[in-house]
């Protein structure tokens, strides 16, 4: 019988192990282990106490209401024929239901430089390599009537062609009839310059001249047609050609982009940019110079594409995680501004930049099955707040990439979103909200991942989204007030919450 060999006293091992230690050394180093150990009883190693936030809700004076349609989508023109046919195909239709009503936007640079219209009387011109027709705008008014959304197009200036112009401003008219909410006239025609579209000196002036043959053609063709403008590539050449556009042509929506980072800026993009306080500071004073001018001239703004780094995004950064916070974030301010709506550029063919939605795989992008990107579920939590009144919040004390808002909906509910921006690792933050004893238990969601570099397993709360836009229903995180009327909520960096307190019975 085979016997297991005798186990070797502390001695032994010690012999056995270290044979070319002497005696003394494995003293002082058993010595070293054990003061190690004692010193770490002693002086244990603590996590960093958090952030103690304390926040108050100031509701006497409610902004503007957020409009139903604020959610909205924008795609190249050159994607209109491929995402026309989802009306009847893939989950196009459930996922853009799950926003709530909202606008399809088709226009970015194709629409000026590849895509061209063409019908009997008009052939297709050598400049372009693609096409639009009637029957394209027939199939997008089935996703249109299918989905609640509506539609917005921009029909090119860069080759000057106002006949051809009213004959796609005509058609479209007649092809979506009330889905169409207005055409735009070129995509960013402040840039024709720089791009080489128009030569210099290129104005207002210029460009006013030109727009008013286009209207006139597209008034004999389409009466009545809404056309919005002037679609620009940012808030400072706003200033003027917004203004100027407001004063001469008043169009039924002021329109203009925004992008905080350039693809090339110089330091290049990073997350640590997208998410930081000078990159918010900048977006705070450019969403000012858009409402300054949309309230001088009495008309709303959209800002109808808008993403996270031009270009069509970098990948490392607009398909990540961090490009929701980012979106939730500037979506709500851009709500407490005042603005109209916002639609978020992307590509459904390619998943690797910014876009919300985007096909995997060639057999997906045909049959129309689109996968949610993480800016989707920064969409999915602000429809909680379409809809809403923005209220005043005071936070003290003020936290540097710590974002606090609060809006209340018609049925009296408070809304508070929190933004953590700061990375993993950095200190937690408890947050004291002050609602007083007007509201009753809270309900929490989180929207979350492992990190912002995070592709994937983007959640809000325990929410897993299903392919056809839906969640899996999930219990929310539920919080009460204590007896002082205040809520306690820790939330961790690189994430977002949404508080959502209902009006105590006897309020109601």
């Amino acid at each position: 019988m085979q016997t297991r060999p005798k186990k070797p006293n502390r001695e032994e091992f010690a012999r056995r192990s270290l044979p070319r230690v002497g005696l003394l050394t494995f003293i002082g180093l058993a010595t070293a282990v054990v003061l190690a150990l004692n010193t770490s009883r002693v002086n244990p190693r603590a996590d960093p106490p958090p952030v103690l936030l304390s926040v108050s809700i100031d509701a006497r004076h409610p902004g503007l209401r957020v409009p139903r349609d604020f959610l909205g989508l924008s795609f190249e023109m050159s994607s209109l024929r491929q995402i026309s046919r989802y009306g009847d195909r893939g989950n196009m239709v459930a996922l853009l239901r799950s926003l709530g009503p909202g606008v399809l936007r088709f226009g970015g640079v194709s629409a000026d430089t590849e895509v061209a219209w063409t019908d009997a009387a008009t052939p297709l011109p050598r400049w372009s390599s693609k096409a639009v027709d009637a029957g394209e705008f027939r199939d997008l008014r089935k996703l249109a009537a299918r989905s609640g959304w509506h539609v917005m197009l921009t029909i090119g200036l860069a080759h000057f062609e106002p006949r051809a112009a009213a004959r796609e401003a005509a058609a479209a008219k007649g092809a979506l009839g009330r889905w169409l909410v207005g055409v735009e006239l070129g995509n960013e025609p402040d840039a024709y310059a720089r791009h080489r579209l128009r030569s210099e000196p290129w104005t207002f002036a210029r460009y006013n001249a030109q727009i008013g043959a286009y209207r006139r053609a597209i008034e004999r063709a389409a009466p009545d047609l809404k056309i919005a403008g002037p679609d620009v590539s940012g808030s400072l050449i706003f200033e003027s050609w917004g203004r100027d556009a407001a004063l001469h042509d008043k169009p039924v929506l002021l329109t203009g982009h925004h992008y905080p980072l350039g693809c090339r800026t110089v330091p290049p993009p990073t997350i640590s940019r997208l998410l930081s306080a000078p990159v918010r500071q900048a977006e705070a004073v450019s969403l000012r110079r858009y409402m300054t001018v949309s309230r001088r001239g009495a008309i709303r703004f959209r800002l109808d594409e808008a993403n996270s780094v031009s270009c069509g995004g970098t990948p490392g950064i607009s398909d990540r995680f961090a490009s929701a916070l980012w979106a939730i974030d500037y979506m709500a301010h851009a709500m407490l501004d005042g603005v109209a709506g916002i639609n978020l550029q992307g590509n459904p063919a390619k998943c690797l930049g910014y876009t919300p939605l985007c096909a995997s795989s060639p057999w997906r992008l045909d049959h129309g099955v689109m996968t949610p990107r993480p800016e989707w579920y920064a969409l999915l939590m602000a429809r909680a707040l379409v809809g809403d009144r923005p209220v005043r919040t005071v936070v003290s004390p003020s936290k540097e990439n710590i974002d606090i808002l609060a809006l209340v909906s018609r049925e009296g509910k408070l809304h508070v979103l929190i933004v953590d921006d700061n990375p993993l690792g950095t200190k937690h933050v408890v947050v004291e909200l002050h609602v007083g004893h007007r509201y009753q238990a809270a309900t929490v969601r989180e929207l979350m991942a492992p990190s912002p570099t995070a592709r994937t397993d983007v959640r809000i709360g325990s929410q897993a989204l299903e392919s056809n836009g839906r969640s899996r229903i999930q219990q929310p995180h539920k919080a009460r007030p204590d007896r002082s009327g205040a809520i306690t909520l820790e939330l961790k960096p690189a994430s977002a919450m949404l508080v959502t307190s209902s009006r105590a019975s006897r309020d109601a």
